[in-house]
């Protein structure tokens, strides 16, 4: 997860949250997030980048829509960030 952008760990975690969310799913939670339009120029190939590492899937809803899963090894980084994290925020 190292070599993943602040924004590609985000569309992560949303899509862990999420029940094989769509685009515009992840792109509304995104939204609620960062309080600031999120472009289909930047939401659309972070998620292709994250599909094209592995660490999600994607698949077909119907003709127009796309949804998105978190593959083993996605879940895996982010189990390993979590720990990784916990290291240094105590709650």
């Amino acid at each position: 997860m190292f070599d993943l952008t602040g924004f590609q760990r985000d569309l992560l975690y949303v899509i862990a949250g999420l029940d094989e969310p769509h685009g515009l799913a992840i792109k509304d939670e995104l939204e609620d997030y960062y309080e600031k339009e999120i472009h289909h120029g930047r939401l659309y190939p972070n998620l292709d980048t994250l599909v094209e590492k592995g660490l999600v899937d994607k698949g077909t809803l119907d003709r127009r829509t796309n949804y998105y899963a978190l593959t083993r090894r996605g879940q895996r980084e982010i189990n390993a960030r979590d720990e990784w994290e916990a290291q240094y925020i105590s709650l």
